[in-house]
């Protein structure tokens, strides 16, 4: 099976889970950013970061209450360890950055902190807390910092329930594009 076909299957099989503390499941959640992804008109390679941002969840299997028993399963690095298998950066590295985007974003913007879900305030703390001013300061020199800061921004809005939006196979194209273009053997 390939890498599509494997990501496909993922979501199908294991998807259907909560998206630990939110009123979607996990499918409708990258779905749902994904498609804010893609009429932002972002770049395919965008797109597929937008759809796999939280693959990591789906990979390491935990609860969808892992954050109330104090724990952070490092969701970011798991999903873009495994696609980097498949990947080039530009899908990648917005997929490992996109929860340090969360903790940049309360750092530098308080409305931002302040609209947090009661599910995302809670692996906020997990994750290490809005960032210092140094740590911030790092942050914007990433490569990938616009396009993570992006993904995250979809992130927070892609949690409206019953929301209809394309399905998987609407983005096979994506995913298609993104794996041919990137410079992984």
């Amino acid at each position: 099976m390939n890498v599509i076909e494997q990501i496909l299957t993922l979501y199908r099989e294991k998807g259907q889970r909560l998206y630990f503390g939110e009123a979607v499941t996990e499918s409708e959640h990258a779905l749902q950013c994904a498609h804010l992804a893609m009429q932002s008109g972002a770049s395919s390679e965008l797109v597929a970061a937008a759809l796999l941002h939280d693959v990591g969840h789906l990979l390491h299997g935990l609860p969808e209450d892992i954050a109330e028993h104090g724990l952070d399963g490092r969701h970011e690095e798991q999903g873009a360890a495994w696609l980097a298998r498949y990947f080039g950066q530009p899908v990648v590295a917005p997929v490992r950055l996109h929860v340090n985007a969360k903790r940049f974003l309360c750092a530098t913007e308080p409305e931002y902190l302040a609209g947090l879900s009661e599910a995302s305030l809670r692996s906020l703390h997990l994750q290490g807390g809005p960032m210092s001013r140094e740590e911030a300061r790092c942050f914007e020199e990433e490569p990938w910092f616009r396009e993570a800061i992006a993904v995250r921004r979809w992130d927070d809005a892609a949690k409206a329930t019953g929301l209809i939006v394309p399905g998987l196979d609407h983005y096979r194209p994506c995913l298609e594009e993104a794996l041919n273009s990137s410079n992984v053997a």
